[in-house]
């Protein structure tokens, strides 16, 4: 008869500290052996070269060698939908528990779903747990229990509910990592056997020293300012690091502006938990009924940079060729598709979704919508960001926009493919017929 033994499923917290499901899978009776699956369903959309899959590859590969070389432990990588993978664990070996993480967007909610049912066909308990966020789904709502759709009120009763002792309680597994199956040679996956090539592109490393989160507020809408923002957003989206390990770093530097920014991702999740339409449809269902031009051949000059506005250009330079976009920048450009050009929001956000190395879905559609006036929270459909301003405010001497677009002086630089004044007047005129 074959030991038992538990599962723990790694997914988007690829990380071994402060990790409540892997410290629950620990804590048990079992031995654990912890898997990663490589999901056929989601990598089949991807190009071969996407630099977040070289990213998660590379943080399994760290995790593999840590356990290797300090627990005789590994992790055991798959390729193939959750479901065929479960199907051959459940064979193969004698499972009473698989534990995971929450994970709170529609496919993922879907996928757990179906696993939960298959786990419990075969006599398995499936037990996830609340890691990537302070609060999640429904904890911090109305009083009346409806969720929050305004970004203030929900900041506040998030604030209210928040309690440091309970809720940044770092959930350390070190002393339980001897709990492991002994095995270093679980079934290991290279990027080609995926299906994929490493990626140029590389996930830059995060900041969150006192020195960052202390000037947050002065240097966050300056792009050109390389150490003004902290990079964070990949490594809580994979969760390479721990959503409570940096709300504590902001409390300790006692910063409202860094911490209100972590606060906004939870309200974005909580947003698409309760209304996972909003994904393609508008949260304010009249705004479905704007007559978008939808030109291809201006959504192309867009995506690389060609539309002759400098600042709008450099974003989406530095967004093809880095994977990364600064905040400030990213508000300008998503306006400027979708007001100035009369584009829908969700082909940006398609397309943002396809480059962004911090893509979060919440959070991507979330903004979009904002831009767009669709969404919760939003700006009125009226407030249309002038780019040629925009330059003056946060970009004064040009800097970010001579590093992306260095020909932006020169007779070489593309005319302006729109004129401001029209097309803000276009845009108004247009949402004007749809909303009212």
């Amino acid at each position: 008869m074959k030991d038992k033994i538990s599962i723990f499923w790694f997914r988007r917290d690829l990380r071994l500290d402060d990790n409540v499901g892997f410290l629950a899978s620990l804590k048990g009776d079992n031995p654990v052996m912890p898997i990663f699956i490589f999901d056929t369903e989601i990598l089949e959309n991807l190009p071969e070269r996407d630099a977040r899959i070289t990213f998660i590859h590379d943080s399994l590969q760290e995790m593999r060698k840590e356990l290797q070389d300090k627990h005789d432990s590994s992790i055991a990588l798959y390729l193939g939908t959750p479901k065929s993978v479960f199907e051959n664990l459940v064979s193969d070996y004698e499972i009473e528990f698989v534990y995971t993480n929450h994970d709170y967007e529609p496919y993922a909610k879907k996928r757990d779903q179906e696993i939960s049912d298959f786990l419990g066909e075969n006599g398995i308990e499936f037990k996830t747990f609340k890691d990537q966020v302070i609060f999640e789904k429904d904890e911090v709502v109305k009083d009346d229990g409806d969720p929050y759709i305004v970004y203030t009120p929900y900041k506040n009763k998030w604030k209210e509910h928040f309690n440091a002792d309970e809720h940044l309680n770092i959930h350390y597994t070190s002393q339980y990592l001897g709990h492991l199956v002994k095995n270093t040679r679980l079934p290991n996956l290279s990027l080609s056997d995926i299906g994929f090539k490493k990626s140029s592109i590389k996930v830059p490393d995060y900041d969150v020293t006192p020195t960052l989160i202390n000037n947050y507020e002065d240097t966050r809408n300056f792009p050109a300012i390389e150490s003004g923002t902290s990079r964070l957003g990949p490594h809580l989206r994979f969760g390479t690091v721990s959503a409570r390990k940096m709300v504590k770093k902001a409390i300790a530097e006692k910063n409202e502006v860094f911490w209100s920014e972590l606060i906004w991702r939870e309200f974005f999740m909580q947003i698409l938990y309760h209304y996972p339409k909003t994904v393609n449809k508008a949260f304010k269902k009249k705004y479905d009924r704007i007559e978008w031009r939808n030109n291809e051949a201006e959504f192309e000059k867009w995506k690389k940079g060609e539309t002759g506005f400098k600042l709008v250009d450099a974003g989406m330079r530095q967004l093809n060729e880095t994977g990364y976009m600064h905040n400030r920048v990213r508000m300008l450009v998503a306006s400027f598709l979708c007001k100035h050009l009369l584009i829908d929001w969700r082909w940006g956000e398609a397309y943002f979704a396809e480059k962004l190395l911090d893509y979060e879905m919440s959070s991507n559609v979330g903004n979009w919508q904002w831009a767009a006036g669709s969404g919760v929270d939003a700006a009125p459909y009226f407030r249309i960001f002038n780019p040629m301003t925009q330059v003056d405010k946060f970009d004064k001497n040009r800097k970010y926009i001579s590093e992306w677009v260095p020909e932006h002086d020169t007779d070489d630089y593309f005319d302006k493919m729109v004129d401001h004044k029209e097309a803000r007047e276009r845009c108004l005129k247009t949402y004007k017929q749809a909303v009212s």
